[in-house]
């Protein structure tokens, strides 16, 4: 366990990972396909955006790689796309898989450890048109793709994701409508789905294991906080309903072999218990929730976005895309599943924020909260910030600004913000000292060093 120092400093054990997310629709550019390019051309982007050349990873992922150095990452998560790995059923594309290993060995090149997610929300349009995870051969076809990439790409890579946010795929594809195939309201879609790709992820976890037997892998979780909003006792049930509809039912499924009550794989899932090896943790803020008898398809819980707190940059129409921005939900989450004693990685943490005004608060408070924990006991191996650089958030296209870099995608020039400069001293620092947040976010000083001024 690591001690401050008497200056203040909150430090960082040896070979604490720091790094970006980033998935490869969002980046690469110029990926066809795949159910999300069908999803823009039938006018599913709010903006009107198409992701078209994206931040061009396809051509020239190395120009972001050295600007991922130059901030003095040691880890980037990145997914590989099964629609380019495999566009046809049973075809795989070596040109592809080249292109792949050219990636992660350009990081290791740069002592950038890579992560890589196998399945980010994104997959062939073959396999949405059997009917993706309501298939029933869905996990013989992911399973197939997954022995295949590992194959190829496993002396790069030793740490996998198998699916990004299992959750939010089957929340916005089956009861919010908002991702593709954007049904609305289908409950027990919604369960069936999760249930499916758990089967895809344990049999991908033994496939991996099977190849590489000291490889880490997990699946990462998206959380949010979910607060009662008049702490009345039908609020309440409403805030359980939806944590354990939507933080939980996936980790119960890998964790536990448990398939929720209203889904119909009991029995299915015995496999799947303990196959994974740690936590994968996506957090960005939390909303309020209220009983509400006229939404029965989404479990009588009605979602209010916080009124009068921090949050993010609104879309465009006006709604704040995560809620209440709360870093500090690392530590909820955390203390709730250290049950488990897996050790945890924080894959996702960010904020949309163009003018760069919150972002920094949001790293020091998440370094904050991860370093309290660590002091705690708890095993928490590397921070993964969302994202590098600006770069097409789904539905919302270019709207929101992510990055630590700023990215304008017609001309493909990159500014690096000032929370770029923030993060790169805590990294080379391996940790956050008092001057540091005078610098960047004097506000949170009280927050972050108490009695310090």
């Amino acid at each position: 366990m690591n001690e401050n120092k008497p200056d203040g400093a909150l430090h960082f054990p040896q070979g604490f990972l720091w790094g970006v997310g980033t998935s490869a629709y969002q980046v690469e550019g110029n990926s066809f396909n795949n159910q999300w390019y069908e999803f823009e051309k039938g006018g599913g982007i709010k903006t009107g955006d198409a992701c078209g050349m994206a931040c061009n990873w396809w051509e020239d992922a190395e120009r972001d790689f050295d600007i991922a150095k130059s901030i003095g990452l040691n880890s980037l998560r990145l997914s590989v796309s099964w629609a380019r790995i495999e566009p046809e059923e049973g075809l795989f594309d070596p040109e592809a898989v080249e292109r792949y290993r050219q990636m992660l060995s350009a990081l290791i090149f740069r002592s950038i450890r890579p992560i890589v997610c196998l399945h980010h929300f994104v997959h062939p349009l073959w396999f949405e048109k059997k009917g993706a995870f309501l298939s029933r051969n869905c996990v013989e076809d992911f399973a197939r793709r997954v022995r295949f990439t590992v194959s190829e790409l496993g002396d790069l890579c030793s740490d996998w994701i198998t699916f990004n946010e299992p959750n939010v795929y089957a929340l916005q594809g089956y009861l919010d409508g908002e991702y593709p195939p954007a049904m609305s309201g289908r409950l027990f879609k919604y369960f069936e789905v999760l249930g499916n790709m758990a089967l895809c992820h344990a049999e991908t976890y033994r496939i991996i294991h099977d190849l590489q037997p000291d490889a880490r892998v997990s699946f990462a979780n998206h959380f949010i906080i979910f607060t009662e909003q008049e702490r009345q006792p039908f609020d309440r049930f409403a805030a359980r309903i939806a944590h354990a509809s939507f933080n939980d039912v996936f980790i119960k499924m890998v964790a536990e072999g448990k398939a929720p009550l209203l889904s119909r794989l009991h029995g299915r899932l015995e496999q799947v218990k303990d196959t994974w090896d740690f936590i994968g943790v996506n957090i960005y803020g939390g909303v309020d929730v209220k009983f509400d008898i006229t939404q029965a398809k989404y479990g009588f819980v009605r979602r209010i976005m916080p009124a009068n707190r921090r949050t993010g940059d609104l879309d465009p129409e006006g709604n704040a895309m995560f809620g209440e921005i709360y870093p500090q939900g690392i530590k909820d989450v955390v203390e709730d599943l250290a049950k488990y004693n897996k050790p945890f990685f924080i894959l996702e943490n960010g904020v949309p924020d163009r003018e760069d005004r919150l972002r920094p608060w949001v790293i020091a408070t998440a370094v904050k909260t991860m370093h309290d924990l660590i002091q705690r006991g708890f095993n928490i191996l590397g921070y993964h910030h969302w994202t590098l650089v600006d770069n097409f958030e789904w539905a919302l296209g270019y709207y929101m600004k992510f990055g630590l870099v700023e990215m304008e995608p017609v001309t493909q020039e990159r500014k690096p913000r000032r929370s770029a400069e923030f993060y790169s001293e805590i990294i080379r620092e391996n940790g956050l000292t008092a001057d540091m947040v005078r610098k960047y976010v004097p506000q949170a000083l009280p927050e972050i060093f108490p009695g310090l001024k």
